[in-house]
C-alpha cells in the first residue's frame, strides 16, 4: 500500500508542476495533496504543522491566483473582459503548436477581450492587455515557485525515509 501511495503522491507533485501553468489545475494545492498522500505511507511519519502549514501557504497562492491577473489588469486600465479573454488565451494558447503559446493567448485573448469591451480605444485596450500578461506571469512565477518547493520537499522527506519503504 505504501509504495502505491508513493506513486500516486509522486504523480500529484508532478501535476502540482504542470498546474502551476494550466489555469485548469490548481498547482500548489495539487502538490500539497502529493506531500500528504506522502505522510498517508507508513513509512514518513505524520507531521501535522508541516502539513497545515504547507496548505495554508497553497490554500493563501490559490485564492490569490485569482485576484493576481485582475489587479494587473485593473491596474493598467483594463476591464473583466480582458481578465475573461486572458484565461480563455490561455486556454487556447495551451493548445497551440507555437512555442510559448500560453504567453501568446494570455496577451491577445487580454487584448481581443478589451477590443470587444471598448473598440475604439486601442491604446487603452493594448495597455490592458499587458497589464494582464503581467498579472499572468506574476501568478504562473508564484505557483510554480510555490509548486517547485512542495516537489522538492517531497523528494527531501522521501529520501529521509527511503529506508522504510523498501
Amino acid at each position: 500500500m505504501d509504495t502505491f501511495l508513493l506513486i500516486i503522491a509522486f504523480l500529484f507533485s508532478c501535476l502540482g508542476l504542470i498546474g502551476s501553468f494550466l489555469p485548469i489545475l490548481p498547482g500548489p494545492i495539487t502538490g500539497w495533496i502529493g506531500l500528504w498522500l506522502l505522510h498517508l505511507t507508513k513509512a514518513v511519519p505524520m507531521n501535522t504543522s508541516f502539513l497545515i502549514i504547507t496548505f495554508i501557504i497553497a490554500l493563501v497562492i490559490f485564492i490569490l491566483d485569482y485576484f493576481i491577473p485582475a489587479l494587473g489588469t485593473k491596474k493598467f486600465g483594463g476591464s473583466k473582459y480582458g481578465v475573461y479573454g486572458t484565461t480563455i488565451g490561455l486556454i487556447i494558447g495551451l493548445f497551440s503548436p507555437i512555442p510559448f503559446g500560453i504567453l501568446i493567448g494570455a496577451f491577445f485573448g487580454a487584448l481581443i477581450g478589451e477590443l470587444l469591451y471598448d473598440s475604439k480605444d486601442t491604446n487603452r485596450a493594448i495597455k490592458a492587455s499587458f497589464g494582464a500578461f503581467l498579472g499572468f506571469l506574476a501568478s504562473v512565477t508564484i505557483k510554480f515557485s510555490v509548486a517547485a518547493v512542495y516537489f522538492v520537499l517531497f523528494f527531501i522527506k522521501f529520501w529521509e525515509y527511503s529506508g522504510n519503504f523498501w
